[in-house]
């Protein structure tokens, strides 16, 4: 209540109520006051009212106290995570994966991903026998963890999703796993746009005859997750893959099938069935891992993409890839900062291609002279040798490299280097990845070896997937561009983004050759007439003659090549093009990709 005692306020005077501590400012009447003053004591005898009612309420004593049917379900769940996570040095499982020189599944995970960055998904699946402890309650007594360890992580603070098998239980078999949590990962990866990483040890289908008599019946072998798998191939979500021990069967499939793959080379292998099935249906005995599908035969054939030394290298290769690549198709790739100028001229290469037209170069030197300094990144060195290719940069911006190895064949196309080509064309169109190439190819190869591997099949194809793509292409023709081969190459765009270096030559077949074929038969009647003198000296002549109209000069001023231009300057120039691609074409791609106008094919 107010405190009729109060003495009245001089003139002018603010005034405080006791109760209230409200300022009453001059002009406000005295019984204004006092009924403010009677409000305010009526609202706190009302609140002392109420206070001995709220020890009657039940509360916690603590705000992280949980109460009893959750503490008993997260005390469940963290039993069976510690079991996971904690490795069985006793199990025979174990005990072989490291005696083969293997890291853990769990150890890793740790070692691929960002520090803390690790959730896991599906933490607790696995086979668990309960046992009761009351009338509504168990607890675990023995659990045997999924083989498939996976969940969203971090590499170079890019997020992903990723999956790792574990060898140590059931060798990695997927029956020993549900592999409904594989299935759902690709979905997962599919819908939140997130590139997947894929640590194969083991895995194979699970196809053993066992199966038959626990399930009772025979099953006509699914494919889970291969519809799934398939779109994210094709929508450019990024799927990498490390062989970090035998991949099998399945296994070997969900390796081969990504974007990109790598194997360690002193634990990797792959095959399609074990040496002791082999040995049953070839009857090819005594055969190791190694031997069956060790580096030395799939990173040579192809069906790897890369040689690691060893796991930690895997991984580091995985994180590099992963780099140059967008989230998905819907996105330009991730620029970076660069340090190396783009101005930057080259000098050295005004020297690089030998003015003795048969003599080599090392084309790798060409490639890391014209891209950001440490950038390039190369795929598939080990096969397909006819062909470079590979990721950099110009200016912080992401290209993939494509170049002809004189060292190999002259540079002439085979059939192993049109797939790896063909290959990564679509590698680089799935990713917008603008293609720089480096041209300097005498043709298809010829000879008896090179019908035999189907060149001319596999060059067809190279045709029509450089005329399928649609990702911008630049063209450097640093010497030879001859025949079908070299047209494909350099004639697939419209408009042409091309120019040639001084050294540049082309046409429909080199001299060497060209001249026989296309003046045999005045050659044969001189050789015939007069001799095998005036026969050479008459090739002489004609080689003279063709090599003045042959000057790269007189095409430019046919315009059949857009510009020739100082080796020197070719970085300046590069970048610059890429610059204007990914400020006006790729915004553009990107839109159409997401309205379906552009729709390219991995897979």
């Amino acid at each position: 209540m107010g405190n009729d005692d109060s003495k009245p306020p001089e003139k002018g005077e603010a005034l405080t109520t006791p109760a209230s501590g409200e300022i009453v400012r001059p002009g406000q009447t005295e019984k204004a006051v006092s009924r403010a003053a009677q409000v305010s004591g009526h609202l706190e005898s009302t609140a002392q009212r109420k206070q001995p009612n709220e020890g009657r309420r039940r509360r916690r004593t603590k705000l992280d106290e949980l109460p009893a049917d959750y503490s008993d379900i997260l005390g469940q769940l963290k039993t069976l995570r510690s079991i996971a996570a904690t490795p069985n040095t006793k199990k025979t499982g174990y005990i072989r994966q490291k005696e083969a020189g293997k890291l853990w599944v769990r150890e890793r995970v740790e070692q691929l991903l960002d520090k803390g960055s690790f959730r896991e998904v599906g933490s607790v699946t696995g086979k668990v026998d309960w046992t009761q402890t009351g009338p509504l309650k168990e607890e675990p007594k023995e659990y045997t963890p999924s083989n498939n360890v996976q969940g969203f992580g971090k590499l170079r603070g890019r997020q992903i999703v990723f999956t790792a098998d574990d060898f140590s239980i059931r060798a990695g078999h997927a029956d020993g796993a549900l592999f409904e949590k594989t299935v759902y990962l690709e979905k997962l990866a599919l819908k939140l746009k997130l590139p997947i990483i894929k640590l194969v040890d083991g895995s194979s289908g699970g196809g053993s005859v066992t199966t038959i008599k626990t399930q009772g019946y025979a099953y006509v072998p699914p494919l889970h997750g291969a519809h799934e798998i398939v779109k994210q191939l094709n929508a450019g979500i990024p799927n990498l893959g490390a062989a970090v021990g035998t991949a099998i069967g399945l296994g070997a499939a969900r390796l081969v099938v990504c974007h990109f793959s790598v194997m360690a080379a002193d634990i990797g292998s792959m095959f399609n069935a074990g040496p002791s099935v082999v040995a049953g249906a070839t009857f090819e005995e005594g055969l190791s891992f190694t031997d069956l599908g060790g580096p030395a035969v799939h990173c040579t054939n192809g069906s790897i993409d890369n040689l690691a030394a060893n796991e930690a290298e895997c991984f580091e290769q995985l994180r590099t890839v992963l780099s140059y690549l967008p989230n998905c198709g819907t996105q330009v790739p991730p620029v970076v900062t660069a340090e190396d100028s783009v101005d930057r001229l080259s000098p050295e290469l005004r020297t690089l291609i030998p003015r003795k037209r048969e003599r080599m170069y090392d084309p790798r030197k060409l490639i890391t002279t014209v891209v950001d300094a440490a950038s390039f990144f190369e795929i598939g060195a080990l096969w397909g040798r006819a062909a470079i290719v590979g990721l950099a940069r110009l200016g912080g911006k992401p290209v993939g490299i494509i170049a002809n190895n004189c060292e190999h064949l002259a540079g002439a196309l085979d059939a192993a280097g049109s797939q790896k080509i063909t290959r990564h064309l679509k590698f680089c169109d799935i990713f917008n990845l603008p293609v720089l190439q480096f041209v300097d190819v005498p043709g298809y190869a010829i000879g008896t070896v090179a019908e035999r591997t189907a060149t001319m099949r596999w060059g067809v194809e190279l045709w029509k997937a450089y005329y399928t793509t649609t990702v911008p292409l630049f063209n450097v023709i640093v010497r030879k561009v001859y025949g079908v081969a070299g047209g494909v190459m350099v004639e697939c765009r419209d408009p042409h983004t091309r120019v040639a270096w001084p050294s540049g030559e082309w046409g429909s077949l080199p001299l060497d050759g060209g001249i026989d074929v296309g003046h045999a038969a005045e050659l044969r009647k001189i050789e015939k007439e007069q001799g095998m003198d005036a026969r050479k000296a008459r090739y002489k002549e004609l080689e003279e003659e063709y090599r003045r109209l042959m000057n790269p000069v007189r095409t430019a001023n046919a315009f059949s090549i857009e510009e020739i231009i100082d080796p020197a300057r070719t970085r300046q120039l590069v970048a610059e093009w890429c610059r204007m691609v990914y400020e006006a074409e790729l915004p553009e791609r990107v839109i159409h990709r997401m309205t379906g106008k552009l729709q390219p094919v991995f897979a």
